[in-house]
């Protein structure tokens, strides 16, 4: 019997609809994901010459009608990261590369997705460019608990500043998961010179969540962001701990499903000098497999790249490669030069009578 309800869920969710079987239970999917959305700016210049570019007088010519299209372009975007299983787009959007609140205000208010209700939590980063980490919502499928915002501080670098990683708390379906949305530092210096800096940003959002557990030793623990690095890299791979294989993770520990997909396959969220990178990486906590997992707990599954066609640049010497807002200096009217990721969750629940 168990057999046949799992092929029968398996058939059920590629047609797009709950699985219920003679034991009278269903599936249910949840999907999270993350969207760099490069430079998300408003037009006004509130950061001094860190923010010049991005209003009508810098070198970008940042105005009205540039701001509103990237709304435009980037509503469309999260309105197709939809799937058969997930026909309202994902619970959860985390999000990096935005200036403030107000930008994602106007994003979530764009008619392509406001149907969709998404709630925004954000706040005001450190950042010396002024960009920060976010998170949209859909109140449907998560119930907003509780958010922390925890600053990077690097030992004998006093004027470092970078974006707060944001822990926000809450109920994905039945379970209680903290998400800690995070865009480490960049690779400005270059790769190993700027490691150090990752790897102390993967030493905070460990940390976080070893307190969290500290709490809540049931909570599931997801780890978002724009990290900078790749899943072999040291901050991922030894500072985290982020294992390849599900079955090698403890319940405390993470997994990171993306590593096959870069190595083994080739597919990437960003690419530089004829290289893909994922930088983009949704890391979940042991506890969220199904190998340290009860019957009816809520699992990770599956993991996407979002790399539709509409995303990708079609001719030029970047073909295939992420059509981003500006390239040298010209305004493509694009998308982001990274491609959205996505991580999905099932959950066996009983069918209500």
């Amino acid at each position: 019997m168990k057999r046949i309800f799992i092929l029968f869920a398996a058939i059920a969710m590629m047609c797009g609809i709950n699985a219920v079987a003679a034991d009278q239970h269903q599936v249910r999917v949840y999907g999270v994901a993350f969207y760099n959305l490069e430079n998300l700016f408003d037009t006004i210049n509130a950061n001094g010459s860190y923010d010049l570019e991005f209003s009508p007088h810098g070198s970008r010519q940042w105005n009205s009608h540039k701001y509103w299209s990237k709304i435009k372009n980037m509503a469309y975007a999260i309105s197709r990261l939809t799937t058969p299983t997930t026909p309202k787009g994902p619970a959860i959007i985390g999000v990096s590369e935005i200036e403030n609140k107000s930008v994602l205000d106007d994003l979530v208010r764009d008619p392509q997705i406001r149907s969709l209700g998404l709630q925004v939590v954000h706040h005001d980063s450190p950042d010396r460019r002024g960009v920060d980490v976010g998170l949209l919502y859909n109140p449907r499928f998560f119930r907003f608990e509780s958010v922390t915002n925890h600053t990077l501080v690097i030992d004998n670098y006093p004027t470092f500043r970078t974006r707060d990683q944001m822990c926000v708390t809450g109920m994905l379906g039945d379970r209680r998961v903290s998400v800690i949305v995070n865009h480490w530092p960049s690779r400005l210096g270059g790769q190993e010179q700027s490691s150090y800096l990752r790897e102390a940003a993967a030493a905070l959002s460990k940390h976080i969540a070893d307190s969290v557990w500290a709490v809540d030793p049931s909570r599931g623990v997801i780890i978002m962001g724009d990290l900078n690095d790749d899943p072999d890299d040291k901050s991922c791979r030894q500072v985290l701990g982020a294992v390849k294989k599900a079955k090698d993770a403890d319940p405390h520990g993470f997994y990171n499903p993306w590593w096959s997909l870069l190595r083994d396959k080739g597919i990437g969220t960003l690419a530089y000098k004829s290289q893909w990178n994922l930088f983009d990486q949704i890391i979940i906590s042991g506890n969220l497999l199904e190998e340290n997992s009860d019957e009816l707990d809520m699992v990770y599954f599956k993991s996407q790249v979002h790399n539709h066609e509409f995303l990708r640049d079609t001719e030029g010497t970047r073909v295939g490669y992420p059509r981003r807002t500006f390239s040298a200096g010209v305004w493509l009217n694009g998308y982001s030069d990274h491609f959205p990721t996505e991580v999905f969750f099932k959950q066996r629940v009983p069918v209500k009578k």
